[in-house]
């Protein structure tokens, strides 16, 4: 029977990669397609302004021109966020784009269209209030904490964009009072969801500052 030398591990050696704590964990690249489509909703925001006033936004043909570039920016929303936590593609870059992304879109069309007298400015200034509160209350409570997206904010979201689509869209001026009310119905949504996401961040911070 042989003694190891000096140095020598006993046991069989392991020539694998080394796990556990003193793993490396590669770092997520920045160009990745998760934040690709940030940049491309980014980028289409000025377009969609550019087409939606061709004309004054009398055109037909370019007001649905302006409806299909708003769609394939709300898709991109869609995509990427799922792509990014699916495909482990999530960066700091993401987390500030995508929400700045969101709301440069929605202010956007909400701004277009009371621009173009077809939208109330209070509807406007109403739902960009709520959203300007919300990003100054998270970045208040980001030292205490995240806040989960809730079911309500998700309705909130699909309910804004089909709204908002829908006003775009060259519709009948009979389809019209519709429109306006599912817009009223949006702004109901955005209100409470604001006041949902005040509670939950005085909560978050409460608990926060008395766990300290």
């Amino acid at each position: 029977m042989t003694t190891p030398g000096p140095g020598r591990p006993i046991g069989p050696a392991s020539s694998g990669p080394a796990t556990g704590p003193a793993a490396v964990v590669a770092p997520v690249p920045l160009v990745n397609v998760a934040n690709a489509l940030t940049v491309v909703r980014l980028l289409l925001v000025p377009v969609f302004l550019v087409v939606l006033f061709v004309d004054a936004g009398q055109s037909p043909a370019w007001r649905w021109a302006a409806f299909a570039v708003f769609v394939v920016a709300s898709l991109t929303d869609t995509f990427d966020g799922d792509l990014a936590r699916r495909w482990g593609l999530v960066t700091d870059f993401g987390k500030i784009a995508d929400p700045i992304a969101d709301k440069a879109l929605t202010g956007a069309a909400l701004v277009g269209l009371s621009m173009l007298g077809e939208l109330a400015w209070w509807i406007t200034l109403t739902i960009a209030a709520r959203e300007l509160g919300v990003t100054l209350l998270r970045f208040w409570v980001l030292r205490h904490g995240v806040i989960p997206a809730s079911r309500g904010g998700k309705i909130k979201t699909v309910v804004q964009t089909l709204a908002l689509g829908l006003a775009i869209m060259p519709l009948p001026a009979v389809l019209r009072p519709g429109v306006g009310v599912l817009m009223v119905a949006a702004v109901v949504v955005t209100v409470v969801t604001g006041a949902d996401y005040l509670v939950r961040a005085l909560r978050l911070r409460s608990r926060a500052r008395a766990a300290a």
